[in-house]
């Protein structure tokens, strides 16, 4: 009888740390979470604290880093930022990242990056009622101070940079503290 007792506490124990450990804080029930490179990206953090954890992002983070952003996109900003997967810079041509890290290229890896940035906090919504106010394309200034065209049809976002590149906006609406992500699958490139 003893046995079954104590098999039965374990067991009961063991039950309720499982379910104790399955269950998110307080502070992620609150948040709406969007997952982006198997990760959950928290509203309450900023761009860098979420996009260090996407694995589709790690391109894109070694890139910030090595062009010194890191600082500026911890900032209070607000920031819209068009974020390409690692497959985005993949469609680059052969040996263009690796040129682009290398420590002589950080200024025209920083342009780059920061063609990726609009100021402010805009939604996928604000984008789209840009756009059909324009008859269905925005034009937007970049931080870096060249102009992106963002194109509404349907629910489907459309970023065409000055050399005339389109780029889709794969998902939509990641906030963040300080402004909001926009993943995109292909590079943008300056003029």
């Amino acid at each position: 009888m003893r046995l079954s007792r104590t098999a039965l506490f374990v067991t009961v124990a063991s039950l309720a740390f499982a379910a104790v450990a399955a269950t998110p804080t307080l502070a992620q029930m609150k948040e709406q979470t969007v997952t982006v490179g198997g990760a959950p990206m928290y509203p309450s953090k900023n761009i860098i604290q979420n996009a260090v954890n996407s694995k589709d992002h790690t391109t894109l983070v070694a890139a910030v880093k090595a062009a010194g952003l890191v600082e500026t996109l911890q900032g209070p900003g607000p920031f819209t930022v068009f974020a390409p997967t690692n497959a985005a810079f993949a469609k680059l041509p052969a040996g263009t990242v690796d040129s682009l890290l290398k420590p002589q290229m950080k200024e025209k890896l920083a342009a780059v990056l920061i063609y990726h940035v609009v100021p402010g906090r805009l939604s996928a919504k604000d984008l789209m009622d840009a756009a059909k106010k324009n008859g269905g394309k925005a034009e937007f200034k970049t931080v870096e101070g060249d102009k992106i065209w963002i194109e509404s049809k349907g629910n489907t976002l459309t970023i065409w940079d000055t050399k005339g590149n389109a780029s889709k906006v794969t998902i939509q609406n990641v906030f963040q503290s300080n402004g909001v992500i926009h993943v995109i699958d292909t590079v943008l490139l300056p003029g």
